[in-house]
């Protein structure tokens, strides 16, 4: 049962929980946002280790471990660079890594952080062409291989997408969207946000031709937020050689040369480091097929119980639907924040909060909906255990939809 909260991390949506006294604050917090989630005992106890020299050789170990860990869990033979940051930090990164000013981006919308993510672009001065979206359908292949093949002169210099919108519970096929790409003959790289997916859902850094992976540490990685981690591929290091975005913090060249000895530029997060090498060892002992299998099932008992429910999901499509995180609407006139602060009332649990145009539109858990009068049929929690048991087992291979 290790992370046990993370495979229920659908804060919009039905997820178990113990019964406590209205107001008790006995025992942890449980915490069902889609991130930071749940940090695994093994993990906070690496972190509280105490502190070693950032120039020695028991740290460039440590560093050299975690690196090529972080490899296997991209699923890439390219190079990876973890930042102090979060992950809007590693965003940056991959633009001015690879841009120079004024080049365009094309950024699909699926949700709140392809906005984010658009808005910063926007703010270092690139020119943003948004492909705009419903908030609840991923990035559409047909549609950038349309865009791509009407750009003559190939003035769009790189494609952004979120791979698992946090916002919404929507997932887009990556390797599709590379073979939209590869059929529209354009030399774009492709840039993916992982954040919210890598060490979760199936994801092939190498194998679905991405660019550059974004990521972070405070999701499927199991630490806490501070670490952002880039992961490169040889056609974005060629585009770093010509790139003329001014950069220094966020300069791949300096990070890339120095982690060839396992040190950093600058003063790494050590402890957070530790975390990571503990963790990494949690996914090696599970394995990541194990893991992409366990979060493919909890998903699907999920949206079982809300089916049961009589809620509608926000994804409307069932081959797009997320195994992290499931967004669902609230029924008309019944507002998602105030369910999410009776749940916290009564059952001291933390839900995730509607963000950008969908807030105050999602929902969580049965016995909130009952403690707070929202509309719903019974039963929910038994559908997603009847999903769970062994008549329920999952046969299909979760990573079809790519």
């Amino acid at each position: 049962m290790k992370r046990f909260a993370r495979e229920f991390q659908t804060p919009r949506s039905g997820a178990c929980c113990s019964i406590i006294h209205p107001m008790s604050r006995t025992g942890r917090h449980f915490l069902q946002i889609p991130g930071p989630t749940n940090i695994p005992d093994r993990v906070l106890r690496a972190i509280g280790q105490p502190i070693i020299d950032h120039r020695g050789a028991e740290f460039a170990k440590l560093a050299k471990e975690v690196l090529e860990g972080l490899r296997s869990i991209f699923q890439t033979n390219s190079s990876v660079v973890i930042y102090p940051s979060s992950g809007t930090g590693a965003w940056e990164a991959a633009l001015v890594n690879t841009l120079s000013p004024g080049d365009r981006v094309l950024l699909f919308e699926t949700g709140h952080f392809s906005q984010l993510w658009g808005q910063l672009a926007q703010k270092m001065g690139f020119p943003v062409e948004y492909v705009p979206g419903s908030w609840r359908a991923g990035a559409a292949a047909g549609e950038l291989e349309s865009r791509l093949k009407g750009d003559k002169g190939h003035v769009t210099k790189a494609v952004l997408v979120v791979h698992n919108e946090t916002s919404t519970g929507v997932t887009s096929g990556i390797a599709e969207l590379r073979r939209a790409i590869n059929r529209a003959g354009h030399p774009a790289l492709l840039m993916v946000d992982a954040i919210s997916s890598l060490g979760a859902i199936e994801y092939h850094h190498d194998e679905w031709g991405v660019d550059v992976t974004i990521a972070a540490s405070q999701k499927g990685l199991m630490i806490p937020p501070g670490l952002s981690l880039n992961a490169i591929s040889e056609k974005a290091l060629s585009a770093n050689k010509t790139a003329k975005m001014p950069r220094s913090y966020w300069d791949w060249q300096g990070m890339l040369k120095t982690s060839e000895t396992g040190f950093f530029p600058y003063t790494p997060a050590t402890n957070l480091i530790y975390g990571l090498r503990e963790a990494l060892q949690m996914i090696r002992e599970e394995g990541l097929a194990n893991i992409f299998r366990r979060h493919h099932r909890h998903g699907r008992a999920v949206r079982a119980a809300v089916s049961e429910w009589g809620l509608e999901i926000v994804c409307s499509a069932p081959q797009e639907y997320s195994n992290t995180v499931t967004a669902v609407f609230t029924p008309e006139g019944h507002d998602a924040d105030q369910l999410r602060a009776t749940i916290l009332e009564h059952f001291d649990m933390s839900l995730g909060a509607g963000l950008g145009k969908l807030a105050g539109k999602l929902s969580g858990i049965e016995m909130g909906m009952r403690f707070a009068n929202v509309p719903h049929k019974e039963g929910g929690v038994l559908a997603a255990l009847r999903c769970l048991g062994p008549a329920g087992k999952i046969t299909e291979d979760p990573s079809s939809t790519q």
